[in-house]
């Protein structure tokens, strides 16, 4: 069921069809209550937001999220019931925020914090933060070699 009343920003076949690559679609129970973290701690743009969906972009990436009410007749509509973790086993990487920035912003902000940022030995700076519907996203920049500006 659809809680959005009028348009939205594009029709929904033309926007399916303007994606390419690798694409994230998240299932959340509020778009509102997610809105602050992808903004604020992810430093994501916000393209479009309504009570039924949302879309970020930042750093060369697009991301969706779906309201669980939007998936009624989904095949995953029966997994949203109850309080199971989400993406338990996947780390949605946002290659080029800041994890520092991140990890302060989503502590000042009261978000979950599962690692602070720190140097990984595969070259990579990174933080693990989750976000009000438990998804697990890691931002990460690249940690200068030796002897390269960073």
């Amino acid at each position: 069921m659809k809680l959005r009343q009028g348009d939205p920003w594009m029709p929904a076949d033309r926007f399916g069809r303007s994606l390419s690559g690798l694409g994230v679609n998240l299932l959340v129970p509020s778009i509102e209550a997610q809105r602050q973290f992808h903004v604020e701690v992810l430093a994501g743009d916000e393209v479009y937001a309504d009570p039924d969906f949302a879309v970020y972009s930042g750093f060369g990436a697009v991301w969706m999220l779906h309201a669980d009410h939007t998936y009624n007749d989904h095949p995953l509509s029966g997994s949203l019931k109850g309080d199971l973790a989400r993406g338990i086993g996947c780390e949605i990487r946002l290659h080029g925020r800041d994890p520092d920035a991140a990890e302060a912003k989503a502590r000042a902000l009261g978000y979950d914090v599962l690692a602070g940022a720190i140097d990984k030995p595969h070259g990579l700076r990174e933080a693990y933060i989750l976000c009000p519907a438990g998804y697990l996203w890691v931002p990460d920049v690249p940690i200068a070699k030796p002897g390269e500006q960073g």
